[in-house]
């Protein structure tokens, strides 16, 4: 699959209020989210994405994590329904933009999913089972998607990804947590050390992975293995719990 189309949304006036249990939260600057956001659309086009900007969303803080608000595979998207029931309605937008392009499902209550516990291989899906994300709604992801789902059960954190990405060529990057885990049995593993867990949430493009800045351990380990890494700041999501996954939904080819 070639990535060719990344919807991105900008931080909403409300930003500042977004969900999150980071120390640093209260130190959040609105002007440097959007700058780093502005940097981080520059990249994606460089690297020959169509960057699609929504429209801003003042009412709702978490807004600019588009990731959250859909899973797509072959033609076909399912619109999530986000656990936090002050994210729902995040997701209007983004459905308008993708019934252009792919046959469209909303997720049905109870079931909750989101974008960012969703793993995509290019043969399966890989889902935690979390937080956010409960077993009815990787059940309807599972039926609309048309594509075997595997599950990492941790009810202790909020969003898979945050802790496993795939790179591309059978690799992943992943936390201690579960480098052991039967789901990423037979996959090369890139096991980064606990102090840059952050690190873990890649973007990556083709041959490029897109990675958070500071964690230098983390980015010898992806260059060692053959890809190309661009550092990214990304200091004012990681405040709101965010990282380089959450700030684009992609649509391949």
């Amino acid at each position: 699959m070639v990535a060719r189309i990344a919807i991105t949304r900008e931080p909403g006036a409300r930003y500042t209020q977004c969900l999150s249990c980071h120390p640093l939260h209260n130190t959040l600057n609105l002007k440097k989210a959007r700058e780093q956001h502005r940097k981080y659309r520059e990249t994606l086009a460089q690297l020959g994405l169509e960057v699609i900007l929504l429209e801003r969303d003042d009412g709702h803080p978490d807004s600019c994590f588009v990731e959250d608000t859909a899973l797509i595979h072959g033609d076909r998207a399912l619109i999530c329904r986000l656990a936090p029931e002050s994210r729902r309605g995040e997701e209007g937008p983004v459905e308008r933009t993708l019934r252009a392009m792919l046959k469209i499902k909303r997720v049905q209550a109870p079931g909750t999913i989101e974008g960012g516990d969703v793993v995509h291989f290019s043969d399966r899906l890989l889902s935690g089972l979390t937080q956010r994300t409960n077993a009815e709604g990787i059940e309807q992801a599972r039926d609309w998607l048309d594509v075997p789902i595997e599950t990492i059960s941790d009810p202790e954190i909020m969003h898979l990804k945050s802790y496993v990405t795939y790179l591309g060529r059978g690799t992943v990057i992943c936390s201690r947590r579960y480098a052991d885990h039967p789901a990423l049995k037979g996959m090369e593993k890139l096991v980064i050390p606990d102090e840059e867990t952050y690190a873990a949430n890649t973007l990556a493009i083709d041959e490029t992975v897109l990675m958070s800045s500071g964690r230098p351990e983390a980015q010898r380990l992806v260059r060692e293995a053959g890809f190309e890494v661009i550092s990214m700041q990304t200091s004012e999501f990681e405040k709101c719990d965010g990282a380089l996954t959450c700030l684009s939904l992609i649509v391949s080819a």
